[in-house]
């Protein structure tokens, strides 16, 4: 057991978080025409601003990165504008904000891909699973393989990314490598039957998340610089043969790149934190840095967890929905808002920035 708690500060990076209480990225499909964010996008984060540290929604660092309606990006000018909004009401009301960085790969529609073009892979394998088009969930399209010559407009891709989120006013950024996205497929030998360099082996199939890592990090800093993993869960079609020895692998090398942080889902993202076996302390000891845990967690379990030192930092993802003050309500054991489901996904203010705090409810 430690002497610290989940109210406790932490140093990460150049930032003091005062608690360690995490906002998880959720994707809320609000974004405006040219996927940008709107004015209640910075309502909607500046409420929350008294978690630790949020992570914004997932937003596409390329338009053929995108999978979903309505998302926002990190790729254009007025992305960056819009962003940069956003980041200065968290700022203003005292918060700390990075972006998730996202490329979706096969999880996409030819409709929402530039020229009404196929989604891109590792491989050309379909992922059964569904995305969110049209105002409706529907299949994902035939995805092609990328060109082995393509891989690093993948990788520049993401450092333009990263370069823009620290232009847009963002405190650093999230590698989004997990939940089915591009460069969790690379890892997969489920999505990844590439018979070149990046493909086959553990080594090769983690070569070009790594190569991201590296150039992200050499473009804002390590400091600056966070991963989400999600080593079991099959989200969006995804599965592999050993995820232990990959993982194991994986966040080895990441050590070696030395990222602020690594967020690691445990389980099925959003589902059973028991769907499939796996040590998660295996990968805790690959690596010296700042441990972000996540996947069902209450009040008694985080607690529990920086307590014993097996996480520094725990996200909650569906109670900040409901809660923008939700570290408060942790704080003092107070009843939590219900969540509205209907109002996950698309829409305007309502089931986004009208859920009371504790004061406006008493």
């Amino acid at each position: 057991m430690t002497d610290k708690t989940l109210f406790s500060p932490l140093r990460l990076g150049a930032l003091t978080l005062p608690n360690r209480i995490v906002m998880a990225p959720l994707t809320r499909n609000r974004a405006a025409a040219g996927n940008v964010a709107t004015e209640l996008t910075a309502q909607y984060y500046a409420q929350r601003a008294s978690a630790g540290l949020i992570i914004s929604e997932a937003s596409q660092v390329v338009p053929e990165g995108q999978g979903y309606q309505d998302t926002p990006g990190i790729h254009s000018d007025a992305q960056i504008a819009a962003w940069r909004k956003v980041t200065d009401a968290v700022h203003a009301a005292g918060g700390r904000i990075f972006l998730q960085a996202w490329h979706v790969g096969r999880v996409s529609h030819t409709s929402l891909q530039p020229g009404g073009g196929a989604p891109v892979a590792p491989s050309a394998i379909r992922a059964n699973t569904k995305t969110f088009v049209n105002n409706a969930f529907t299949e994902t399209s035939e995805p092609r393989a990328l060109e082995l010559s393509e891989l690093p407009g993948v990788v520049a891709s993401y450092r333009r990314g990263a370069a823009n989120a620290i232009a847009a006013g963002f405190d650093g950024i999230e590698i989004h490598a997990a939940n089915g996205y591009l460069l969790d497929q690379f890892l997969r030998d489920g999505a990844n039957k590439r018979t070149d360099a990046y493909g086959g082996s553990i080594e090769n199939r983690a070569r070009l998340p790594l190569e991201v890592m590296a150039a992200v990090i050499d473009e804002i800093g390590a400091e600056r610089v966070g991963i989400r993993i999600s080593p079991v869960t099959p989200a969006n079609d995804l599965i592999d043969s050993n995820p232990q020895a990959l993982f194991e692998y994986f966040v080895g090398e990441l050590e070696a790149l030395k990222p602020v942080y690594i967020h690691v889902i445990e389980g099925a993202t959003g589902g059973p934190r028991d769907v499939a076996p796996f040590d998660y302390a295996a990968l805790r000891r690959r690596y010296s840095g700042t441990w972000m845990v996540n996947n069902g967690y209450d009040k008694a379990m985080a607690e529990a967890a920086v307590a014993n030192g097996t996480a520094d930092l725990v996200a909650f993802g569906k109670p900040f929905i409901a809660n923008p003050d939700l570290v408060e309500r942790l704080r003092l054991g107070a009843p939590l808002n219900e969540l509205d489901r209907n109002t996950l996904y698309g829409g305007g203010a309502r089931g986004y920035v009208d859920y009371p705090t504790l004061g406006a409810a008493a």
